[in-house]
Parts: structure tokens; C-alpha cells; sequence
């Protein structure tokens, strides 16, 4: 199957999310409760699904590296935690403006997918300064293979944990039933739901295609840094003076 093109699956992206924002504005109703500011859901839950989902594919990722050593895949999973960090970072201040706006604070712990969602938040934020700390490139990436696995290990155990809490507020889209959304509802949330998800793959591929060309050029650099300062030691000939011959008188 061949792989569609980056420029062609930006545009895709684009025109996806224009269509998804254009049902929540134009389509979706007005939810009788909390009125207009109802509509940060169909960005919020999206954002913390692909964040979550970003985490867990990271550990995939780093399983396969674990398993084959192959370079990439550290790669892969480095930038799907980058990219989840920041989802879930604006997951967190979308989340703060809808509990401002619905329950009048901007933070509530008694909220346990809040404070669950900030606990696996805050796990991953240590994941660049731990990676970093290593300087043996082979060793980094298996320490950070094992951070990912056992970081995407944790996020169903937090879900359960959070489904299984009496103290829950927060609605259940995905739940067995379908929830408690009407169907334009339904399909404005997944219509955003695959808008942020195909965002955030493009973003992973641009990413990692700006790496491969910083990697490409860095190697240049290098390559070129050596040469230089192989011509510059090379011993230079000096050119050899005729002898003189003297003649006696």
C-alpha cells in the first residue's frame, strides 16, 4: 500500500479539522445546561484521548526497539511522547477553562479524572530530563524503551481506577451505551475525535521528517569539519630548490 505523501495528508488534515470545527459551530446544538461554553468538549476530550493514546503508542514503540534494536522506533516513540506532552498540557488548560466556566473553579480535586489525568501528566514531563541525563546514545534509548513500556503499562490501570471511583462528574461519552449525546452530538465528537487524531500523526511525521533532515545535516556538518581539519594537518611538500653546484677557480 503505498504511503501517502506528507503534503497530501497536511492538506487532508486541515481540511478534516475545518469540517469538524465547522459541525461544532454550525451543526452541533447548544447544550441546554451549560450553553455555549459546552462546545470546549469537542476540543478538550479529543485532545486528552490522542494524548493518552500518544503515551500508550510510545510504549509500542519502545517495545519494538527493545526487541529489535532498530533506531526509528526510539525515534517513533520519543516524538509520539513529545507530542502528547503538549495535547495533554492543552488537554489541561481546556479542562481548567470548561470547570471555570461549569463549576465556577478552575480546578476541583475531588475531580478524579482531573487529578488522574495530571498524575500521568506529570510522569511523562520527566521523561525528556531523564532521557537526557544519559549520554550514552544506546543506553538512553533503552532506559527510555522501558520508561514508555511501563508508562503505557500504568494508563489502564489509572483508567479503571478512575472508572471505578464513586466521586465521578464527568460525562461518559465512550461508554457501552453511547453515552448520553444526541446523534449530532455523537457525530460532531467524532468527526473532532479523527481531526485531532490525524493532527496528531501529521505532527508526528513532521516531526520526525525535521529530524531526519537535522540528523542529515549534522552528519554534512561533521563530515565536512573532518575534512577541514584533514587538509589543514595534511603535511604540506615543500618544493624541492635545485642544488648549486660550486665551481672551483
Amino acid at each position: 500500500m503505498p504511503r501517502v505523501s506528507l503534503r497530501r495528508q497536511t492538506l487532508a488534515t486541515a481540511a478534516l479539522l475545518a469540517t469538524a470545527y465547522g459541525l461544532v459551530f454550525f451543526y452541533a446544538p447548544i447544550e441546554a445546561d451549560q450553553g455555549f461554553v459546552q462546545k470546549i468538549f469537542y476540543l478538550h476530550v479529543p485532545l486528552a484521548i490522542c494524548a493518552l493514546a500518544g503515551f500508550i503508542a510510545a510504549g509500542v514503540f519502545g517495545v519494538a526497539y527493545l526487541r529489535s534494536g532498530v533506531r526509528r522506533f526510539d525515534e517513533r516513540s520519543y516524538v509520539a511522547i513529545h507530542l502528547a506532552l503538549v495535547f495533554g498540557a492543552l488537554t489541561l488548560a481546556t479542562g481548567s477553562i470548561w470547570a471555570r466556566a461549569s463549576w465556577g473553579h478552575w480546578w476541583v480535586w475531588q475531580e478524579p479524572t482531573l487529578v488522574s489525568f495530571l498524575i500521568v501528566f506529570l510522569l511523562y514531563a520527566t521523561y525528556q530530563p531523564l532521557r537526557f541525563a544519559i549520554d550514552d546514545r544506546d543506553r538512553q534509548a533503552r532506559y527510555a524503551a522501558v520508561f514508555a513500556i511501563v508508562g503505557a503499562a500504568f494508563i489502564p490501570l489509572n483508567f479503571a481506577a478512575v472508572r471505578l471511583a464513586q466521586a465521578y462528574t464527568h460525562p461518559r461519552v465512550l461508554g457501552a451505551t453511547g453515552g448520553s449525546m444526541p446523534g449530532s452530538m455523537r457525530l460532531t465528537f467524532l468527526c473532532c475525535l479523527a481531526a485531532i487524531g490525524l493532527l496528531f500523526v501529521t505532527l508526528c511525521r513532521l516531526e520526525l521528517a525535521a529530524k531526519r533532515v537535522r540528523f542529515r545535516h549534522r552528519a554534512l556538518a561533521r563530515v565536512r569539519a573532518l575534512d577541514h581539519e584533514d587538509a589543514v594537518n595534511r603535511p604540506t611538500r615543500r618544493p624541492v630548490e635545485p642544488a648549486i653546484v660550486s665551481r672551483g677557480s
